[in-house]
């Protein structure tokens, strides 16, 4: 079983940073991590994801050359600095945490645990 924790949501303007962090616990040999978020009346959306092993990030279109995925093993925490936000980046954002190997594909189904979610609203 893992446990994951979110924190660093909050309410900032347009152009403004955050930056998400989620801490692990339990089993924690994950392959894959990642950020989902969820707007009222939306689908689940993958933003990031990461390959614990290597590092190696994949970014949603959307959020690609704005935000930053990062995992620090020896703290057994993932990161999102998200920049230059905007109003369409508010959500609730999830963390999750996958076993197997599909991961970079960003989609829920190939995630086994997730957080409770913190929320992000980016407004004026």
């Amino acid at each position: 079983q893992v446990q994951l924790v979110e924190s660093g949501g909050g309410s900032v303007q347009p152009g403004g940073s955050l930056r998400l962090s989620c801490t692990t616990s339990g089993y924690t040999h994950t392959a894959y991590m990642a950020w989902f978020r969820q707007a009222p009346g939306k689908e689940r959306e993958g933003v990031a994801s990461i390959n614990t092993r290597d590092s190696t990030p994949y970014y949603a279109n959307s959020v690609k050359g704005r935000f930053t995925i990062s995992h620090d093993n020896a703290k057994n925490t993932l990161y999102l600095q998200m920049n230059n936000l905007k109003p369409d980046d508010t959500a609730m954002y999830y963390c999750a945490a996958g076993l197997g190997g599909m991961g970079w594909v960003i989609s829920p189904e190939a995630f086994n645990f997730w957080g409770q979610g913190t929320q992000v609203t980016v407004s004026s």
